[in-house]
């Protein structure tokens, strides 16, 4: 019998187990055989792409015939002057609904006005947020929200509930009047009166056509009373999806509102219609599939029904057909994956999707409402070369545009950040009027000479290192990185030009499109294809919008706009393959592919936790007539049901998440232990996590050997100073890599500096009071070194943060350093400071020139030379020294000695060495101190002797061709953090593969 015949009013439900849409169409075909029929028919789905989807069902049931389609409208976009409506129809004279972006900053508006905590955009827009989705649930349940918001406030809460429902009841009632005066409507109170009007417009003149509702659960009330309305028409009827039709009615009763029944159940109820009046759209026997629907769906029954499992399972038993286990065939086609990690289960998803191409045909989709997963699965299957049709998208912040919009953002917060101008720089759509050519040659200039190091803290800073490079180093013409860099801040400057110090949001976000323009000129991709597209319509958006946002300052229009972005998805941005689907749940309602894999079944994944509300505790919702947060789960649990009764159908679960333990999901562990009383494990397939473990499995771990070259005799270095000395002895291969190879590190941009700059700065400022007090004791030199440390550390680049952090260690220094020269000029030696010397030795006939440049050597009345070396680090160590691993004050000495330094030899004669003293200045306590270094004995010439005959026999073994130059010969006294060249030796490899210690023969 025709369903469209029967009696009304017409209910109907297609079971899980069955593909909706594909017998939706195939009834509606039989049911409207007439030409004639089928587009005066009128079908009402719930979503747009279940509109799509149905018209592909129906050709798919024409079998190659031609078919006349009817209308398919979505429940959720109908308007007036559109089928079902009639032009002049809608007498409401609705007002245009808002568009989102604008209402979304409206409502941040109105939450900074209220809030008196935190006014920024960025709360004010997670306030906006919040603040939607309760107006819209408010909207959708017709609560009436406004008529209880006084009683609320007087009930006793915690400060935080009461102060946010103080704010909430200013914004609801201020919200209603910024519609009026805007002349628009919300979206959601917008679509109840477009429902209520088409329900009271088919009551009062029904149409004589076919109406038939499908796929919609009813939720919301206006919904239920449309349906309710359809079911009632000449010719109308409702098709539910899934209704469990052979739940017990005393669990039926029990259904709440976390159960995947309880929209049907509360939908029934409004149409005043007993589940029994439910018939089936298309009956017929599904053996298979039905044990299946009666598995999930028994699973799945309330919890207060679940007692008697043991009970459930024997009657299933009896129920079955002779001969039949309806576990047997209820888990035939269902496969249970449990993958160690997140990362994991995105391989085995993406080998069953890949998998499902292997068959010719076969259709394949990924339901999951995790998006990042969905996004690991299309990365991994991207090594196959497919791509699928992904739903999630892909953040705008991964495409050109958004990066460069991001960029220059980033550079309106911090002008200084070299790290950010090189990321404007090279992105691939930045132009700047030059050709490609042109721009990396101006570019790689700028970023080698100027960007890398510490960072250049203004554009004159910037200029004055590329000049300087360009005169120190010969670097070539370096005229085009310094025309680069100011067209760079030419371009910046549009965008920072609205902020002073802050600016009204669509200011910025006009200033930020004509810098980003200015930036792409010459190019003309900025705003092409479907990421172009996204990033035009987002900052047209806060163009027209953004001045109902609360101004921003530079690094809050940073946060802004990365939220903005980070929101923005780009979808269709490459040619996806037909047969294969990466859904989320609400994509993939109703829709149903040859292979499913439900995917991120885990406690607080899928289903997710209950929504945390800023804004209402749980019986502050009660009281305004709000549903509970876990009806949402309600309705999770229906989409997941519905999926699991797919004939094919793989649950993919993760034992971690996050490097934490994960809990699977409450369903899939009820399916589970459902199996389990009946002495089944659900079926599973192990070979995927070992494909899954092979895909990426390294093969066998056989470290390299320590490296040792072994260049030509005739090329090995002759002019060594005793730094490098001091780095031939404890890593040879450093030495070869930068003094014969010439390999010379490149500072990485915006380098941290404290430590190296203090350094540094303590070096330049000793000496340079040092070459004053020469001339006699200069007037306060407490404040005169003080100023010359904090001076040179601004030059190194040290950050205003850190720089005043170092006046207080600055001041205490200065002290000591002021009495530290006085102590050590009281018995009238002549200081020397930053003095060079060099010594040529003769090893083997070979001349060797061996330099060095003394901090400070101080020569006394009886011609002894005290050698002196600043440090701010730690002192090297009585067993370093011994050993020769730190020679620099020894071998300065024996320089001293041999009359190297020309300087002092032309001023005061022969010179023997002193002491030789490390002095260290920290700042702290204590300031400073002296240490004498007796490491290699008392008597510093015997030393300086003995350290110049190791070093002469260090280098006469490197004279021999057999000599290799190995990677830390000597990594105990190698320093901790990571040398020049460890990458290129390859240290931490062939340091954990057992070569001896760290590597050692």
């Amino acid at each position: 019998m025709n369903p469209l015949d029967q009696p009304g009013p017409r209910w109907f439900t297609i079971p899980a187990h069955r593909p909706f849409l594909d017998d939706l169409a195939a009834g509606l075909i039989d049911a409207l055989p007439g030409p004639e029929d089928t587009p005066g028919a009128l079908l009402l789905v719930p979503t747009r792409r279940g509109v799509r989807a149905l018209a592909e069902s129906f050709l798919k049931a024409g079998t190659g015939r031609a078919v006349l389609l009817p209308q398919i409208r979505a429940v959720g976009d109908l308007d007036e002057g559109e089928p079902p409506f009639e032009p002049g129809d809608a007498a409401l004279d609705l007002p245009p609904a808002i568009d989102p972006l604008r209402r979304r900053f409206e409502l941040a508006s109105l939450a900074a006005r209220f809030d008196d905590q935190d006014r920024s955009a960025q709360h004010a827009l997670s306030l906006a947020d919040a603040l939607a989705g309760l107006i819209d649930a408010a909207a959708i349940e017709e609560a009436p929200v406004l008529e209880r918001l006084d009683g609320l406030v007087d009930l006793d809460l915690a400060e935080h509930w009461e102060k946010s429902a103080k704010l909430l009841e200013k914004a609801l009632v201020a919200w209603p009047d910024r519609l009026r005066e805007l002349g628009l409507m919300d979206v959601a109170e917008r679509r109840v009166k477009l429902l209520d009007r088409l329900a009271e417009q088919w009551t009062n003149h029904p149409p004589q056509g076919p109406v038939i509702a499908a796929g919609s659960t009813g939720s919301a009330p206006a919904t239920a009373r449309l349906l309710t309305v359809v079911a009632g028409l000449p010719r109308g009827a409702v098709v539910l999806p899934g209704l469990d039709q052979e739940l017990a009615d005393s669990a039926w009763a029990g259904i709440e509102d976390q159960h995947p029944q309880d929209s049907m159940r509360r939908l029934l109820q409004t149409a005043r219609i007993d589940r029994g009046q439910v018939r089936e759209w298309r009956p017929r026997i599904d053996l298979a599939g039905r044990w299946r629907r009666r598995l999930v769906n028994e699973a799945l029954r309330p919890a207060d029904a679940t007692a008697d499992w043991l009970g459930v399972i024997a009657k299933l038993r009896e129920e079955a057909e002779p001969g039949l286990d309806p576990f047997a065939a209820g888990l035939d086609g269902l496969t249970d994956i449990t993958a160690s990690s997140e990362d994991e289960a995105a391989t085995v998803c993406a080998l069953l999707l890949r998998e499902a191409l292997e068959t010719e045909g076969q259709t394949a989709a990924l339901v999951t409402p995790d998006q990042a997963l969905a996004r690991r699965v299309s990365a991994r299957l991207a090594r196959w070369g497919v791509n699928a049709d992904s739903t999630a998208g892909t953040p705008l912040t991964r495409f050109a545009p958004g990066m460069l919009a991001q960029a220059v953002a980033g550079l309106v917060a911090d002008p200084a950040d070299p790290v950010a101008r090189l990321a404007v720089l090279k992105n691939p759509l930045v132009r700047l009027n030059r050709t490609p050519e042109d721009l990396a040659a101006a570019r790689e200039g700028l970023e080698r000479w100027g960007l890398r190091g510490p960072r250049p803290r203004t554009p004159q800073a910037l200029e004055r290192r590329l000049t300087e490079a360009e005169r120190k180093y010969s670097t070539g013409d370096l005229g085009p990185a310094l025309a680069l860099s100011r067209d760079l801040d030419a371009a910046i400057d549009l965008a920072v030009i609205p902020f002073a110090p802050q600016a009204p949001a669509h200011r910025a976000a006009e200033a930020l499109t004509q810098a980003l323009e200015k930036l792409c000129e010459g190019e003309g991709l900025l705003w092409a294809g479907p990421e172009g597209e996204c990033l035009s319509r987002l900052l047209t958006g806060v163009i027209a919008h953004g001045e109902a946002l609360p101004p921003v300052d530079a690094p809050g229009w940073l946060s802004l706009v990365q939220t903005l972005l980070n929101e923005e998805t780009v979808r269709g941005a490459e040619a996806a393959h037909p047969r294969l689907h990466i859904l989320g749940v609400l994509e993939s309602r109703m829709i149903r592919a040859d292979r499913l894999i439900l995917a991120g079944l885990e406690e607080g994944v899928w289903p997710r936790g209950a929504a945390i509300d800023p804004f209402l505790s749980r019986p502050m919702r009660k009281t305004l007539g709000l549903p509970s947060p876990e009806r949402r789960i309600g309705q999770s649990a229906h989409d997941f049901a519905q999926a699991a009764c797919a004939p094919d159908v793989t649950l993919v679960s993760s034992a971690r998440r996050e490097g934490a333990p994960a809990a699977p999901s409450r369903w899939l562990w009820r399916l589970r232990t459902l199996a389990q009383g009946a002495q089944y494990r659900l079926p599973s397939r192990p070979e995927l996590l070992d494909w899954a473990k092979a895909l990426d499995q390294p093969g066998d771990y056989g470290p390299v050997r320590r490296p040792q070259p072994n260049p030509p005799v005739e090329d090995r270095p002759r002019l060594f100073s005793v730094t490098r000395i001091e780095t031939l002895t404890r890593d040879p291969y450093a030495v070869w890599a930068r003094d014969i190879l010439k390999f010379f590190p490149l500072d990485r941009p915006d380098r941290m500096v404290e430590a190296m700059a203090r350094g540094t700065a303590i070096h330049s400022a000793f000496e340079a009071l040092g070459r004053r007090w020469n001339e006699g004791e200069p007037p306060a030199p407490e404040a005169m070194f003080e100023t010359l440390y904090l001076e040179a550390l601004a030059e190194e680049g040290l950050s205003e943060a850190a720089l005043a952090r170092e006046r207080a260690l600055a001041r205490e220094a200065a002290r000591w350093v002021a009495g530290f020269e006085r102590r050590r000029r009281a018995d009238g030696a002549k200081v020397h400071v930053e003095i060079s010397g060099e010594l040529v030795l003769q090893v083997d006939g070979v001349p060797h020139r061996l330099t060095a440049k003394a901090d400070r050597i101080e020569v006394t009345r009886d011609h002894k030379g005290h050698v002196l070396d600043y440090k701010t680090g730690s002192i090297p160590t009585k067993k370093m020294v011994d050993a020769g691993f730190s020679p620099q004050l020894t071998l300065t000495a024996a320089i001293l000695r041999d009359g190297g330094f020309d300087g002092i030899t032309a001023t005061h004669g022969s010179v023997s060495p002193g002491d030789l003293t490390y002095v260290r200045v920290t700042g702290r306590i204590p300031a400073g101190s002296e240490e004498v270094s007796k490491a290699a004995g008392p008597d510093s010439e015997a030393a300086a002797a003995a350290a110049l005959e190791g070093i002469r026999d260090l280098l006469r073994s490197y004279l021999s061709p057999d000599q290799t130059y190995p990677s830390r010969t000597a990594p105990q006294f190698v320093k901790a953090y990571a040398g020049d060249y460890d990458h290129l030796a390859r240290v931490f490899e062939w340091s954990t593969g057992g070569d001896g210690e760290e590597g050692g023969e």
